[in-house]
């Protein structure tokens, strides 16, 4: 029994073993057919195999290793790829690419971005297609409403941007809530009326556009107006009558207005409100927030400094003419590229001539010489023979002239930002230590190290202008080390010496400048003569050594500056654009644009209505307003209990009062009469 088991346990480890080694096998096999296939640039192919080799044996760290790097390496090259025929605008060659990247490694963010780029790219052009379809057909509330969803998404889409200025040229910016109102409001419409009343009014332009119009409780029944058009359009009809009676309006729906006074409370209780965000690229989000408080007066602004937006809660014309301040600030900052070349030209003429005799002579007894004291007696008894010379009697024929030239050039080259400073430092830091001393019991001695610039320092601050020019305020400072300066305690300090100059210039982009001037001249002199014959013009050369020494330094500034990015002149839509009154930002109409209506051919193109509005008697006959204009329609009798009777304000006119009201009289312009009339029944 023992025996059985013993060999089975053999065998089982045998199969094991086998196992491992065909595992083994098998992983080398997929591993070098990876190699092989990764090799023939067959990637994906060979990804296969590397995975099959690390299933085969997990714990190979080498097979992991050639998988994530042909892995990573693959990627790369795909996303290149994708990336560029996206830039290309080849969407459907990227997006293969992007697929296949996904295929071997789903985790990649980059791919799955790249997706969702193309789709929102796709998206993109199906509506800037829209856009332009609409604009086009003129109705630009539409179109502007579809660029400002691909600009909110994507600020850098240039096609939109573009057609987004187009659209702003034509001046037509009515508020995104009355876009569906677009085509009632632009039917054209004629009308007279004297002393009317209001709400009758509105009952004919409603029955002319097909608008509804409602009203606020608090409008006043009995308000009466005046209004005279001609060849105008609904929407400047319903313009004028809400500006000169104090009314307001909202859109409800489609074709519903709501009409309500012009009031504090109403304006808080109808008038709907927008929260729209601005993500800024460029601009500052506390100057844009003090902006919107400056015009617009608003007060919930809301700046986040770490993304760089702000937030607007304001009205819709608010929140419009806020649109309009943001495209008009956030504009790129204009840049020059500052071509700087500083040369420090020095030249050095020494000249050392003549014979350097000996300045003095020393005698002393040789007595004297061994160190021993002399006593009074050998002083007595000095002579020539015992009285020697002690100093070095050698003169020197000095004839040297040394010529030096040396120019130190610095051609730095800095991008500056309009208004902003920049600076140049090319030098060293010498140390200047100082040290401080403490008095009285305990006292002690502290030394600090001030590090201290020598060399070259150019301070920079550019001003761009409209006309490509830009003005330069510019700082120049050379500096030079000079001999160290010992103090008292042991503190070693140095002069410094400098020169600096300070100007401001204004060149155009790619002009040169030059500046120079930065002199520094130093002659110097000195020798060493025989009193007398040394200062003979000609032989004092021969009794005398002179030492000639001039150093002649300048410093030449060369500046070109090359504009990068020149201040954007802004779009004479976004310059200058309607804001309203000093109360409302309420839009004026732009009674330009006409809806293509179907009129009949006469010189009268609009239809006009003319109305009398008198006092109402009871039981008189009163005709009201024909069906669509163009329809002539019969006058109707209908009950005074069925209309509203306005009465008149004022004073009643004198004599008696008529027999019956004068009816409201709805005159459409006839059709002109056709060539063969027919027959009246």
């Amino acid at each position: 029994m023992v025996r059985f088991r013993t060999h089975s346990v053999h065998t089982v480890l045998g199969a094991a073993l086998a196992a491992v080694l065909l595992a083994g096998c098998a992983g080398q096999a997929a591993y070098q057919e990876g190699n092989a296939l990764v090799a023939r640039d067959q990637v994906a192919a060979g990804l296969v195999k590397y995975q099959e080799a690390v299933a085969a044996d997990p714990s190979n760290a080498q097979y992991k290793s050639a998988y994530l790097r042909a892995r990573d390496s693959a990627a790369a090259r795909l996303l290149g790829q994708a990336e560029s025929a996206l830039a290309a605008g080849q969407a459907e060659p990227a997006l293969q690419d992007y697929r296949r990247v996904l295929a071997f490694d789903p985790a990649n963010e980059r791919a799955r971005a790249g997706l969702r780029q193309v789709e929102a790219d796709r998206r993109h052009a199906a509506m800037l297609e829209a856009a332009r379809a609409a604009f086009e057909r003129s109705e630009l509330d539409t179109a502007r409403q579809k660029l400002a969803a691909i600009l909110s998404e994507r600020p850098g889409h240039e096609p939109a941007r573009l057609l987004l200025l187009e659209v702003d040229q034509k001046a037509a910016e009515a508020p995104a809530g009355e876009a569906q109102l677009a085509a009632a409001f632009r039917k054209p419409i004629s009308l007279e009326f004297r002393d009317a009343p209001l709400k009758q009014v509105f009952e004919i332009i409603s029955r002319h556009s097909g608008l509804n119009f409602v009203f606020d409780k608090d409008v006043k029944a009995d308000q009466r107006t005046s209004i005279f058009l001609k060849n105008s359009t609904v929407e400047a009809a319903v313009y004028y009558l809400l500006m000169t009676n104090q009314l307001e309006r909202q859109v409800m729906d489609g074709n519903t207005i709501l009409i309500y006074p012009n009031v504090a409370a109403k304006l808080k209780e109808y008038q709907e409100m927008t929260v729209k965000t601005f993500f800024l690229a460029n601009a500052d989000a506390k100057n844009i927030a003090n902006t919107f408080k400056t015009i617009l007066k608003s007060r919930d602004v809301v700046v986040d400094e770490k993304l760089n937006l702000v937030i607007l809660r304001d009205s819709p014309e608010a929140v419009r003419v806020a649109t309009q301040l943001v495209a008009l600030q956030d504009v790129p900052e204009p840049e020059v590229m500052l071509d700087v070349e500083v040369l420090e030209i020095k030249r050095s003429r020494i000249m050392d001539l003549g014979i350097a005799w000996p300045t003095s002579v020393s005698f002393a007894p040789l007595a004297a010489l061994d160190g021993a004291p002399l006593t009074i007696d050998q002083l007595r008894g000095l002579n020539r023979g015992n009285v020697g010379v002690i100093s070095d009697l050698t003169a020197t024929v000095n004839a040297n002239k040394t010529d030096g030239d040396s120019n130190t050039l610095a051609n730095p080259r800095i991008r500056v930002r309009n208004k902003e400073k920049a600076k140049v430092v090319i030098g060293d830091k010498i140390p200047n230590i100082s040290t401080t001393i403490s008095s009285g019991v305990g006292g002690f001695a502290s030394e600090s190290v001030n590090y201290v610039d020598v060399g070259l320092t150019l301070n920079v601050e550019p001003t761009i202008y409209l006309n490509n020019e830009v003005a330069i305020r510019i700082s120049l400072e050379v500096s030079t080390l000079g001999e160290s300066v010992t103090t008292r305690s042991g503190t070693v300090a140095y002069r410094i010496g400098t020169r600096s100059a300070t100007t401001l210039l204004q060149l155009k982009d790619g002009e040169n400048q030059v500046l120079a001037g930065l002199i520094s001249n130093e002659d110097r002199s000195s020798g060493s003569k025989v009193p007398g014959i040394g200062d003979l013009p000609i032989v004092g050369r021969l009794f005398g050594s002179t030492r000639d020494q001039n150093d002649r330094t300048e410093i030449v500034l060369s500046i070109t500056p090359r504009l990068v990015r020149t201040v954007q002149r802004p779009a004479a839509s976004l310059s200058e654009f309607g804001a309203g009154t000093e109360a409302s930002f309420r839009r004026r109409p732009d009674t330009t644009v006409r809806a293509p209506v179907q009129l009949p051919a006469s010189p009268a193109a609009a239809a006009v209505v003319r109305a009398t509005a008198a006092p109402a008697a009871p039981g008189s006959p009163v005709v009201p307003a024909p069906a669509p204009v163009g329809t002539p329609a019969a006058p109707v009798s209908v009950p005074p209990s069925q209309l509203p009777v306005t009465p008149q304000t004022g004073s009643p006119a004198s004599g008696p009062p008529p027999a019956s009201n004068p009816p409201l009289e709805v005159t459409p312009v006839p059709p002109p009469p056709p060539a063969n009339p027919p027959t009246q029944q």
